[in-house]
């Protein structure tokens, strides 16, 4: 009987490999120390510094047949000293990432169906959000196509927070209730292509209690030319529809976004460019929502790394206008980047009636990246933030304050393989 159920036990354990191509178990250890003052808004006056270490630790299954994909993530995000040491309930730091099943119908079609990451080109409308601990995933449909140069994606979401009996209502905050998307992607010699069309459909719920789901629209794309030593990108997006909050509230903005690189040497590049989000005008309302919203975005790769635009706030404000320069040098396995970024609002920031000057602030972004081993890598970061009497009318707190912000972060990235032999 021992025998037995020690076989059982076994043929269980190993039955994934037996019947699958491929079998690969990764994992990742992600501890980051940060020292704000300043961070995401001016610091107010003999405001107090912020300390602390938090975390993110994931246990990753990659299952992979001929025809069948499964992927499964689960994650552990919690802040050092949240628990003491003697835990009794776990509470909601620990939960599922991702959880998808990829089903390949021949070489070209495939569906793939559950939780799971949506990213595309450069994360500025779609991204992982990698750089938060806790990172973003949608419970989504995806169908699937792909050639040599040609990839196109269709998505499907439809969001309740619980089975119903009579409703629909839904009740999570902060969420979209509805979403569809196609995005197209193409390759030629030199360019790259993409177009995007999004809808996206949020509820809104009445003081009487009744609820409608107001829909907006975005539909732009991203082409890149790369030559030689020069890369250039440009995109251009547009959003209408109706606003998310108020209903009948009419949406009109607008997103473009163009930057070059030029590879100085084997080891160094510079690049520049300018990023315009459309916004609303303090001293003229027009009855219409022109503030662009980059919905589902990895954000905080945009805009500087102090995260004073588009990282849970400025939705809806005044917009922005982003003129950036950057220089990065890599050498083996150490890397290292500078950024400055020169930040205006795209429209009017009322004072007392009056419009003020649109210069919000400058802001410098520098990090570091050491590999000093197989899978696991150091990194570190100094910001600092130059802000105006214009930014602290805009958001609070005092421009005369040391705004800045310090990070290091050790990841650490384990990973192996199964695979049956043919």
């Amino acid at each position: 009987m021992k025998k037995l159920i020690v076989s059982s036990i076994a043929f269980w354990l190993l039955f994934p490999i037996i019947t699958i191509a491929q079998l690969t178990i990764s994992g990742e250890i992600r501890p980051r120390a940060e020292y704000r003052h300043g961070f995401k808004n001016l610091a107010d006056k003999n405001q107090d510094a912020a300390f602390f270490i938090d975390q993110r630790s994931r246990l990753n299954f990659d299952l992979t047949s001929k025809k069948v994909q499964y992927y499964l993530s689960l994650q552990d995000v919690r802040t050092w000293g949240n628990q003491p040491q003697l835990v009794v309930n776990q509470g909601a730091s620990t939960g599922l990432h991702q959880a998808w099943a990829k089903v390949i119908f021949d070489k070209k079609w495939a569906m793939k169906l559950g939780r799971q990451e949506i990213a595309y080109d450069d994360h500025r409308i779609f991204g992982n959000v990698g750089w938060a601990q806790q990172a973003r995933s949608h419970d989504a449909a995806v169908f699937i196509f792909q050639d040599s140069s040609f990839t196109g994606h269709l998505g499907l979401a439809f969001n309740q927070d619980k089975p119903q009996l009579a409703t629909t209502r839904y009740t999570i905050g902060n969420n979209y209730k509805v979403m569809q998307f196609l995005w197209l992607h193409k390759d030629w010699n030199k360019f790259k292509g993409s177009l995007l069309l999004l809808n996206n459909g949020r509820q809104v719920t009445f003081s009487n209690g009744n609820f409608e789901t107001n829909f907006s629209q975005t539909i732009g794309g991203r082409l890149t030319y790369k030559e030689n030593k020069f890369t250039t990108n440009l995109a251009l997006y547009y959003q209408g529809g109706t606003n998310t909050d108020i209903l009948d509230s009419k949406i009109n903005a607008y997103y473009f976004g163009a930057d070059i690189a030029y590879a100085l040497s084997e080891n160094i590049t510079l690049s520049g460019g300018v990023e315009i989000l459309s916004g609303n005008d303090q001293l003229d309302a027009n009855g219409k929502n022109n503030a662009f919203t980059p919905f589902y975005g990895t954000n905080h790769k945009f805009n500087g790394h102090m995260d004073y635009f588009y990282v849970g706030n400025h939705v809806g404000s005044v917009g922005l206008n982003d003129i950036f320069l950057k220089a990065i040098y890599k050498k083996k396995k150490f890397d290292s980047s500078l950024t400055l970024h020169y930040f205006l609002s795209n429209s009017n920031i009322a004072n007392n009636g009056k419009a003020m000057e649109n210069y919000l602030g400058t802001e410098l972004d520098y990090a570091i990246s050491w590999k000093f081993s197989s899978g696991a890598t150091l990194k570190l970061g100094y910001s600092q933030l130059f802000g105006s009497e214009t930014m602290e009318v805009l958001k609070g707190g005092d421009h005369n304050e040391t705004n800045n912000w310090f990070w290091a972060m050790v990841i650490v990235k384990p990973s192996f393989t199964l695979q049956k032999n043919k």
